[in-house]
Order: C-alpha cells, then sequence, then structure tokens
C-alpha cells in the first residue's frame, strides 16, 4: 500500500499518511532546496499546462468534456490577506483517486531514485525536481501549507487534498463549479513577494511565456492587461523571431530540467508530409536515460494539438535523450496511440528526424571536436545501441562513434585509428573491459605498446554486442587483444631492428616449460604457450581464436546466462626471469619439479584480469609455501 490511512474526519475527510520515501522528499525540498525558489511557479504552471493538454486530447472523440467551456487556460490569483498563492487551470482535472495516487505517493515518478541522487549541490539536487515528475512538491520551498482542488472533467463531484508537509495528507469531500485543479499555497513570511503582480510577471515571462494557454492574472492588474504570456507554440515561430533565453525556457519545460539545452534541432519539413519540430539534446544526462523501458520522451502534436508524450516510433530507442516537440500536419487528429505504430507518416517522420540529429552531431564533431567530446561521454553509450538495432544508420553512426585508446589522450574516431595504422597492421585492435583506466594496465598490451599499436579500450557494456555484428570498418576487421588470433609477428616495432626481432624469436623456446604447465593444469587451461603480447607481465590468459570474448563471458556470467565459462589459454612471457628459471627447472622434457608453480602463474593470470579465483585458500597456502622457502 503507498498511502495508509490514519482516521477519518468529519463530513467524509480522511487522514492519510505519506508514502515513506516521499515524506524524506518533503523534508529536503523545504528545508535544503532553497537557492532557486521561484521554479515552483514553473512547475505549478507546467503541470497545469500538461492537465490541459491531455484533456484536449481527449475531447477530441468525446466533445462533451469541453462543451460548456471550450477555451483553456491557466489563472494565477492572490490574497494579500490570507498570504496565499493560487494556481488553477480548467483542464482534466483529478478525482479522489487521481488525488491520493499522484500527490501521497510518486512511486511511479521514482522517489526513491530522487532521494538516492542527490548529491547535495543545491543546484543539481534542484534540477531533479522535475525530471523525477514531483515538481508539484517544490511548493513546500515557499508554502506552509498546500490545498488542492480538483474536479475531473464529466464527473460531478470535487475534492480537497491538504497537507502542511509534516503530518499526513487530507482528502474531503469539496465543491467546485467547473472542471480542472486549484492549487493554492500559503506562502511562507519570508516568500511575499510572490504575492506580488510584478514578481508574478517576471517569473512567467521568464520560465513559462511559451506555454501554449493563456496564465491569466485574476483581479485588477496594475497595467490593465492580465495576460502574462506570449501563448504560443514555440515550434511554429520563424527562428529569426526566438533568442536563445527563449529555446533554453522552452527546453526546461518539455524536459523538466535546469541545464541549458546543448543543441537545438528548430526545424519545417514540406513536402510529401509536413510536420515541424523543435527538438533538444540535453546538457545532463537525464536520470532515467537507462531506465529498461527506453522510452522516447518526445512530445507528439497533430495540428498544434498533445497526442502523446511516450511515442515509442517517433524515435528509435537509442536516440530516447532527445527532448521536445514534433507537430504533424498529416496525421488525424483522433489518432490512437496504438494506431501510431506502424504508421506510415510517423515511419517518415522518424527516418526525417533520425537523419536531421545524425547530420548536425557530424557537423558539430566535425566544427567542435571537443564539444562533441563531453557529449559523447555523456550519451555515447546510447548511441552505440544503434550500431546493433539498426542496419540503415549504422555507417553514420560509426563515423560518430568516438573511443579511448591506449595511445592517447582523450577520443579519437575509427577514421583516426585507421590513419594511425603501423607498418604491418591490418586490423583494428580492442581490448574490452568495465574501466577504461584499468584496461591501460591490462598485460595483454604490453605487447602492443612495445610496438607502437593502439588498442581501443571498449569500456561500455553495450560494446560486447555490437563489435561481433559489425565486423570491420573500411575493410580493417576488428580484433580482440584478449584471442589467440592477435598475431603481433607480422608488424614490424617501430625502434626495433630485424636483430632485435630475431632474438625475441629465439628466446620464445619454452617447450619443456609448456610441457610441464599442461600437465601441471590439466582441464584448468585450454593450452599453454609462449606469446611475444608480454613485454613485462610474466602471464596473461588469452580466449581461444573460436571462443567467446573473455569479458563478455564475464558479463554473461554475471547475469546467470552462463554456468561454466569456457577454459582460456595460459600465454607465458619468455623473456621473464621468472618464466626463464621455471622453464630450466622443468628441463627439456618438461620432467622437472615444479611444485605450486603452475597453480600460482594461472591465479595470477587471473587476478591480472580481474577474476575471482576459485579457490582463493589454496592460493594463499601456496603463496605461503614459496615464500617460506624463498625466505628460510
Amino acid at each position: 500500500m503507498a498511502t495508509k490511512t490514519k482516521k477519518a474526519g468529519p463530513k467524509g475527510a480522511e487522514s492519510l499518511s505519506f508514502q515513506a520515501e516521499v515524506g524524506r522528499l518533503l523534508d529536503i525540498v523545504a528545508n535544503a532546496l532553497y537557492s532557486e525558489r521561484e521554479i515552483f511557479l514553473r512547475e505549478l504552471i507546467s503541470n497545469a499546462a500538461d492537465a490541459c493538454d491531455r484533456l484536449r486530447y481527449l475531447a477530441i472523440e468525446t466533445p462533451a468534456l469541453i462543451a460548456d467551456d471550450p477555451d483553456f487556460r491557466i489563472t494565477l490569483s492572490t490574497d494579500k490577506d490570507a498570504g496565499t498563492l493560487s494556481v488553477a487551470d480548467n483542464g482534466i482535472g483529478m478525482t479522489r483517486e487521481d488525488l491520493i495516487e499522484n500527490l501521497g505517493t510518486v512511486a511511479r515518478s521514482g522517489t526513491a531514485a530522487f532521494v538516492d541522487n542527490l548529491t547535495g549541490d543545491k543546484k543539481k539536487d534542484v534540477s531533479l525536481i522535475g525530471q523525477f515528475g514531483v515538481g508539484f512538491y517544490s511548493g513546500y520551498m515557499v508554502a506552509t501549507e498546500i490545498s488542492v482542488v480538483s474536479r475531473r472533467a464529466g464527473a460531478q463531484e470535487a475534492w480537497r487534498w491538504t497537507s502542511d508537509s509534516r503530518s499526513g495528507f487530507t482528502v474531503a469531500p469539496a465543491q467546485k463549479a467547473a472542471r480542472g485543479t486549484e492549487i493554492t499555497l500559503t506562502l511562507k513570511p519570508d516568500a511575499d513577494a510572490f504575492l506580488k503582480e510584478t514578481t508574478l510577471r517576471r517569473v512567467v515571462k521568464t520560465y513559462s511565456d511559451h506555454v501554449p494557454f493563456p496564465i491569466e492574472l485574476t483581479g485588477k492588474p496594475e497595467d490593465g492587461d492580465s495576460r502574462l504570456n506570449e501563448a504560443s507554440a514555440l515550434w511554429t515561430c520563424p527562428k529569426a523571431e526566438i533568442d536563445e533565453r527563449q529555446y533554453a525556457e522552452f527546453y526546461r519545460h518539455v524536459s523538466h530540467g535546469s541545464d541549458e539545452p546543448w543543441m537545438t534541432l528548430h526545424f519545417k519539413a514540406e513536402g510529401v508530409i509536413d510536420y515541424a519540430g523543435l527538438v533538444f539534446i540535453p546538457t545532463d544526462r537525464p536520470y532515467d536515460l537507462f531506465h529498461p523501458d527506453r522510452m522516447s520522451k518526445l512530445k507528439l502534436y497533430v495540428k498544434r494539438v498533445f497526442i502523446t508524450g511516450e511515442c515509442a516510433d517517433l524515435v528509435p530507442s537509442w536516440l530516447r535523450f532527445l527532448r521536445g516537440v514534433v507537430d504533424s500536419e498529416d496525421l488525424p487528429l483522433n489518432i490512437s496511440r496504438e494506431m501510431l505504430q506502424n504508421n506510415p507518416v510517423v515511419a517518415k517522420i522518424r527516418a526525417g528526424l533520425v537523419r536531421r540529429v545524425l547530420d548536425a552531431l557530424a557537423r558539430k564533431a566535425k566544427e567542435e571536436p571537443e564539444s562533441y567530446a563531453s557529449f559523447w561521454d555523456r550519451f555515447g553509450p546510447v548511441l552505440k545501441e544503434g550500431l546493433y538495432e539498426s542496419g540503415a544508420d549504422r555507417d553514420a553512426l560509426l563515423k560518430l562513434c568516438r573511443f579511448r585508446s591506449s595511445g592517447r589522450e582523450g577520443l579519437i574516431s575509427l577514421a583516426e585509428y585507421v590513419e594511425a595504422m603501423t607498418g604491418g597492421q591490418d586490423a583494428i585492435y580492442y581490448i574490452s573491459g568495465d574501466d577504461a583506466e584499468m584496461l591501460k594496465k591490462s598485460p595483454q598490451l604490453e605487447g602492443f605498446d612495445a610496438k607502437g599499436v593502439e588498442v581501443l579500450l571498449m569500456a561500455d557494456p553495450v560494446d560486447e554486442f555490437w563489435l561481433p555484428m559489425i565486423g570491420a570498418f573500411e575493410g580493417n576487421p576488428f580484433k580482440s587483444v584478449t584471442r589467440g588470433d592477435a598475431d603481433l609477428s607480422k608488424i614490424r616495432a617501430a625502434a626495433a631492428s630485424d636483430e632485435e626481432q630475431t632474438d625475441g624469436a629465439a628466446e620464445s623456446v619454452l617447450d619443456g616449460l609448456v610441457v610441464a604447465l599442461k600437465s601441471a593444469l590439466g582441464d584448468a587451461v585450454k593450452d599453454v604457450r609462449a606469446t611475444d603480447r608480454l613485454t613485462s607481465s610474466a602471464v596473461c590468459l588469452v580466449a581461444d581464436d573460436n571462443a567467446m570474448d573473455m569479458h563478455l563471458e564475464r558479463l554473461l556470467k554475471q547475469h546467470n546466462r552462463l554456468q561454466a565459462p569456457s577454459p582460456r589459454i595460459l600465454e607465458l612471457n619468455p623473456k621473464h626471469a621468472l618464466i626463464r628459471a621455471l622453464n630450466a627447472r622443468a628441463g627439456p622434457d618438461g620432467a622437472g619439479d615444479l611444485g605450486a608453480a603452475p597453480s600460482l602463474l594461472l591465479d595470477q593470470a587471473r587476478i591480472l584480469e580481474g577474476e575471482t579465483l576459485p579457490d582463493p585458500a589454496e592460493f594463499a597456502r601456496n603463496l605461503a609455501d614459496v615464500m617460506a622457502k624463498a625466505f628460510g
């Protein structure tokens, strides 16, 4: 249960308690998020506009819902004697159950996640309010008590919700002549500026000028004009008439964030189909970017009428970070959300949107590489989902991809990697794992570093899935350095002479040690062999040529999708002092006694891979025995 009844009040009133997380949230909002208090009005007006949008959509099929009052509006009113500010709309309204569900619990909006994401930075924390769908509660930054009276469109009864944010809330029957919702805030003494007309005009002009419904001030305005905003659909206005501030505030309205848009795309398409759009790429990563539903948050309008804010077919899931509005002239007004699926008009809009976004990103990457790098750090993992989901856009996406590498600071494109390939190199080498900095320290990179070969550091989980599907870039295959087929023998080291390379090959004769290790380790390894991929480490593990990549195996095992990983190949560095000593101990036929060394070598290689040892106790005993003999 989200809420619990405490007691029944007089005349049908009922007192209830907040969901636990809401209590924590209200305390934080009322006492901590103080620096940008005026955003509460933006959030309440935005909610009122959403209520009008929803009713306008429902009225397409049921005109009777608005027959008595077809003109939507939002009104502000003040009572200086009572110290109250009211925000009212004639939108869809709420039933008793809606009030309890929407204002007593916000589990669907992720209140627990909101609290978990708080950073202690007031500016950053306040920006989470709208993103988590809890904008209503921002009213407690300025109010000691909030009262909500609402009547659902088409219903006869109205209900009042009241709370001081500390002692739960009360729901009781109320009187309301018309549909809609009125929110009344009893302001704190230090928030009386919001009773002044000049303050309200300034806040509405700053944050809500673009709201597509009239916002009016009741009473007798000082300048005789009760209208507070322009109430124009910003996406229908010529770009020359819109400044950056207006774009930024519209972005905040549709995204419920407080950051600046990183990119703005304002366009109008005319031809086979007609549609307009005002689409933004955020600066900050939305909190729900990796939510399992991967749903687009673009708002779809038809002839300026809101249809839905979650149209899965409007853009692919790998562009779900986009925010904004798309308005079609060709879809019917009475189209249902179900009919949007596989609709040919929506499919053409989708293709046009994807092309516009990818083209704009390509220009940004070329003209402002540093800014693009910051975008890639935040949204690159999502864009890379398109590499295995969208065959049609794969080539464009590959050109947009940026990677960290073992050979340079910052990001590198695939085209830059290919251009820098060294003599004899015929593949794009990569290593995958969970952390790019840890990957740089992997022993598998030593031989590549020695020969001046860059290795791409694939640290996003999605990399394991698109790489096998893509296979190659401009004819150069992708090869994992943790596989046995990553052959360095054809690649000439930049500073190595023929004599040095020949000497290295001569030192790779470890036949006796290989025989001894194979015998001692048995089925624990697929094979044992000398390698030229190591320069300072004694050993490493690699996957067989035809086996699954080691990092992918670990991912699948973590998610219980793989019970028994395949045995690995243990590779030995023939130049390492330890390997030379063991080779001498093993003898030419491998019959020499190596004691616990085989097990320790394998466990050492596992540790270097970041893997959990199968028997830590045995490793500790073996290590203690070897140290005792060394120091005894």
